[in-house]
Order: C-alpha cells, then sequence, then structure tokens
C-alpha cells in the first residue's frame, strides 16, 4: 500500500470513528434542534447517548424502550409536575446518570415513581438527586443492575400516602451501594429479591422502616447505616441472609427496635453495632443463626427472644450498659451463649486465662416481670428489683436455667 492510500485509509477509519462515536451524540437543551428529552430520546439509536444540558425540563412519562445512555454533566432538572411516572425502562443496557428529578406525584392507585424499571436488565442508574417523590427508584422484574450514588429526600408524613425510597419486587442479582435515603416510607424495600448485595448506604428518618425486606434469599446487607427510623429495620420470612458490619442506632419508639427478625433461617450476623435502640434486635421464630462479633450498647434491650427460636449461636459479642442484655419468654432454651463480654458480670478470673470462673446469667427474673407487666419498669433501680434478680439467679424458677455464658469475656472483643 502505497504513503498515499494509508492515509486515505487511515482518514476513513477516523471519520467513521468520529461519527460512530461523538459526532452522532444527541444534544438536547433550550437553543439545540432538539428541546425536549422526550424527543432526544425518541431520536437516539439503540446504545447512543443523549446528552441533557442546563436547565429545568417538564416533562414525564419518559419511556425508554432500547438500550441507551441517558446523562447530564450539569445537573438538569426534570419536573414530572406531579403527573405521574417520571422514567420508565423496558429495554436492557439503560444508564440514567446525573440528574435532579422532581414532582414525581403521589395516588391511592397507583406506585408512581421517579424511576421505574420494568423487566430489565443491566441497567445502571447513579448520581441522581430525587425530591418531592413518591416512590423513589422502583424495580419489578428486574435483574443484574446498579443503583449507586443516589440522594433521595422524601418528605413522607404518613404511611398510607407515601412511598419507599428504593423497592424492589421479584428483582434479582441488584447492587444497591453508596446511597443516602432520607424520610421516606421506607429507606430500600425488597420483596421476593433474591441475591442482592446493599452496601454503604445511610437510611435515615424513614417514617417506617430504615431497611424492609420480606422472601428474599441469599442477599447480603454490608456497612450500611439505619438511623432513627420509625421501627428500625425488619427482615421477615426469608433465608441465607448475611449481615455485616452495619449500624443500626437511635430507633426509639415503643414499638421500635434496631432490627427485627421474623421466620428467619440461615443466616450470619455479624460485627454490627446496635446503639441506643429500644430493642437491639427482636427475634421471633428465627434458626440457625450466628450473631458474632456485634457490639450491643446501651439499649433497652439488647435481644429479646420471642416464640420458637433454635440452634442460633451468640458468641464473642459485646454487651455493654444495656437496660436488659437479653430477655426470653420461655423457660427452653436450645440456643448457645458462649464467650461473650457482659457489662454487668462481677466474676473474677483466678486463672487469668481471660475467661470468667463463674458463668453469667444474661436473663434478669425482672426483664420476665417487665415482658409479663410492663408498667413495672417504673421499679427498675430499686433495691427489691436487685433482691429478686440475685434470687433468680441463685435458683431458676420462671427463666431458663441452662441460659447462661459458662465463658464469660473479661475484656471486651476488638
Amino acid at each position: 500500500m502505497t504513503k498515499a492510500a494509508l492515509f486515505r485509509f487511515l482518514f476513513i477509519v477516523l471519520i467513521s470513528f468520529s461519527f460512530s462515536n461523538g459526532f452522532t451524540q444527541i444534544e438536547v437543551c433550550k437553543t439545540c434542534p432538539i428541546k425536549t428529552i422526550k424527543e432526544g430520546i425518541k431520536q437516539a439509536k439503540p446504545h447512543q447517548k443523549v446528552i441533557i444540558k442546563a436547565g429545568v425540563y417538564k416533562e414525564h412519562m419518559l419511556i425508554i424502550d432500547k438500550p441507551l445512555t441517558l446523562i447530564t454533566t450539569e445537573k438538569a432538572t426534570i419536573d414530572g409536575e406531579n403527573q405521574g411516572d417520571i422514567i420508565q425502562i423496558f429495554a436492557d443496557s439503560v444508564t440514567i446518570d446525573g440528574f435532579q428529578i422532581i414532582h414525581v406525584g403521589s395516588s391511592h392507585t397507583t406506585d408512581y415513581s421517579a424511576i421505574r424499571v420494568d423487566k430489565a436488565a443491566h441497567f445502571l442508574i447513579q448520581n441522581l438527586e430525587l425530591r418531592k417523590i413518591f416512590f423513589g427508584v422502583m424495580l419489578a422484574k428486574a435483574k443484574h443492575g446498579t443503583i449507586t450514588n443516589i440522594k433521595v429526600y422524601g418528605d413522607a408524613v404518613q404511611q398510607h400516602n407515601s412511598g419507599n425510597a428504593i423497592h424492589l419486587w421479584h428483582s434479582h442479582h441488584i447492587l444497591i451501594d453508596k446511597n443516602e435515603l432520607y424520610k421516606s416510607r421506607d429507606g430500600i424495600y425488597l420483596e421476593f429479591s433474591d441475591d442482592c448485595i446493599i452496601s454503604n448506604n445511610i437510611s435515615r428518618e424513614n417514617i417506617r422502616y430504615g431497611l424492609h425486606f420480606m422472601f428474599s434469599n441469599r442477599d447480603e446487607y454490608r456497612n450500611n447505616t439505619f438511623e432513627n427510623n420509625g421501627a428500625g429495620v425488619a427482615v421477615m420470612f426469608s433465608k441465607k441472609i448475611t449481615m455485616i458490619d452495619n449500624h443500626f442506632q437511635y430507633n426509639w419508639g415503643s414499638a421500635s427496635y434496631g432490627l427485627l427478625l421474623k421466620e428467619i433461617n440461615d443466616a450470619e450476623i455479624i460485627g454490627n453495632t446496635f446503639q441506643e435502640n429500644t430493642i437491639g434486635i427482636n427475634v421471633e421464630g428465627s434458626n440457625r443463626i450466628n450473631y458474632k462479633n456485634n457490639d450491643f450498647r446501651s439499649n433497652g434491650w439488647a435481644i429479646k427472644v420471642n416464640g420458637a427460636c433454635y440452634n442460633n449461636v451468640f458468641i464473642q459479642n459485646n454487651f455493654l450498659y444495656n437496660s436488659f442484655d437479653v430477655s426470653y419468654n420461655s423457660k427452653m432454651n436450645n440456643n448457645s451463649f458462649n464467650e461473650n463480654f457482659w457489662s454487668g458480670y462481677t466474676g473474677y478470673d483466678l486463672d487469668k486465662d481471660g475467661l470468667g470462673d463463674i458463668p453469667y446469667r444474661p436473663v434478669k427474673l425482672f426483664s420476665y416481670v417487665v415482658n409479663r407487666t410492663p408498667n413495672t419498669i417504673i421499679l427498675m433501680r430499686s433495691l427489691f428489683v436487685d433482691i429478686i434478680d440475685f434470687s433468680e439467679s441463685v435458683s431458676p424458677a420462671f427463666t431458663p436455667d441452662n441460659l447462661m455464658d459458662e465463658r464469660p469475656l473479661m475484656k471486651q472483643v476488638k
């Protein structure tokens, strides 16, 4: 090939590459040939990028039914004017990136959302700010997608007329990472959604739950903060879940808890912090759960066990300055407490092996009395309570006689 022919070939390749990438991108702005997002989506070819310039775009029902990227680098705002769904995704390989989305609108019959993903896969939703929403991001029968770095600011007041910040239904292999979720009904809600990872999120001041999931198996929750929510976090009717290094804190109220476990089986709860909750963990009908290296600090009840709970293991946890460490509503015990640190332990360690020489009984008779008659809580700091707790520890009559930590730690677990 001659030098001139080679230059012609390279020029043609360069022009072809430019048109297939930069020059074929679609721009939307008030002074552009394409002035609306809806028209930009309509004009776009599959896998093209639609770039939205700065401005407020009063649009809703933006239907994406082909793979494309909808992006703004100038924080463009999409105002749905309270008309319903703003963006609907029905295609695989869609990216939504960078927008402020406001004014979704509410309904008593339809779950209107800022972004709805329906039966789509391999999507990416990122770098968004959602305000004045009903539901934030809703997934239905979606899979293999990512929701990351979005901020949802709800204004929920009552449960019946508010929605969830991030809502999954029959959706699988979803990553929800580094999001901040405020003042919705539930921060994150999953139902029939398996093999998901929820990590590094902050879910705060939601009027019901910071996290709520049911019938969702093999999910992993890591390094999230659930703080000052109406009732805390509710986990129900699921199996093989993992909760590691999360913070459950400041969930106060007569029906509040850090974490509710109901009908949960074969789970790992490791390295979490439960701080200043009415109840750290409220457990009901949950079996074969390993609780390890968790901190229970300054809660009303650290752990409250209701109903049939079998073959659970509590090992190397710190129980620090809780009003009640463990509450039990049965005289039967099939769970193991071993090598935990208890701030209320007053035993000794003569052989200096780091383990107390006498067992510790974490269930006090007074916690049994309070469960039966809540008003007796006013007697909590009285000498009478100390006497009955001591007598029960010597000769258990109302609490499980085999529920004890045989090897309590003398120092906190680090």
